[in-house]
């Protein structure tokens, strides 16, 4: 870093990694959408097999449990920074 690029405070990281977390977020909601169409397909319609059912139903209970952990952290380091930006 040069000397006249300013350097980022805490509360500005911490929102930068908050927006980063909001990105994944949205795709991560659009990857369990796109597995729930293909588990629909295997489970109930016209690929019928549940032996992959199966497989791409693990794959949705792991996506869901990214999703929690996702709104979690994007949770809790916005209310750090804010607890940061009132202590200033």
């Amino acid at each position: 870093m040069s000397d006249t690029e300013e350097r980022k405070s805490q509360t500005d990281h911490f929102r930068d990694v908050t927006s980063q977390l909001k990105e994944m977020r949205h795709y991560a909601q659009s990857n369990t959408e796109t597995l729930s169409t293909h588990w629909l397909a295997f489970d109930q319609g016209e690929y019928k097999h549940d032996e992959y059912a199966g497989r791409i139903n693990d794959l949705l209970t792991m996506q869901g449990k990214l999703l929690d952990e996702l709104d979690k952290a994007i949770q809790d380091i916005d209310i750090e920074a804010h607890r940061i930006d009132n202590e200033a």
